[in-house]
């Protein structure tokens, strides 16, 4: 199957079930089945977590940093089953997130680049090895794990 870059919003729309406010991802610019995955999003002070989170000196919630680094592994997953579109019915669930560091804060303006590498895939669950940087640095890094099910 050949992948076509960039995946735009539109595309990944196709991939993953998460729609406004909660998809957390713009663009996919690089993309190897089964292997690795590169995505990004860009931070804008107009989100809406920047309100409450905290509006004297704006910084993205760590735990959707998290969420967006886990979306991506989530494309890489339907990716991975040789699709460019999720089954019907299909969702990808977080199943376990270890060794957790996070390295910079996020705030507005900054464009966040998540690199993710499968690990293993067994029986319809994924580990991952992800990351999410900024600029070059990094600024989280992970182990997730996701489970694709099926939703009637």
């Amino acid at each position: 199957m050949e992948i076509k870059l960039p995946i735009e919003v539109r595309e990944i729309q196709n991939l993953l079930p998460h729609r406004f406010p909660f998809l957390l991802l713009d663009r996919v610019i690089a993309a190897e089945p089964g292997k690795s995955l590169t995505a990004i999003k860009n931070v804008s002070f107009n989100e809406s977590f920047f309100q409450g989170h905290f509006p004297e000196s704006p910084v993205m919630p760590g735990v959707l940093i998290i969420e967006a680094m886990a979306q991506a592994c989530g494309v890489l997953a339907v990716l991975s089953q040789g699709s460019t579109q999720r089954k019907e019915g299909e969702i990808t669930l977080f199943a376990g997130l270890d060794n957790v560091r996070f390295k910079r804060q996020v705030i507005p303006g900054d464009q966040l680049v998540f690199e993710v590498e499968l690990l293993a895939h067994k029986r319809g669950i994924g580990k991952f090895n992800a990351v999410a940087k900024i600029d070059g640095q990094l600024a989280v890094e992970a182990q997730i794990m996701c489970a694709q099910r099926i939703v009637e």
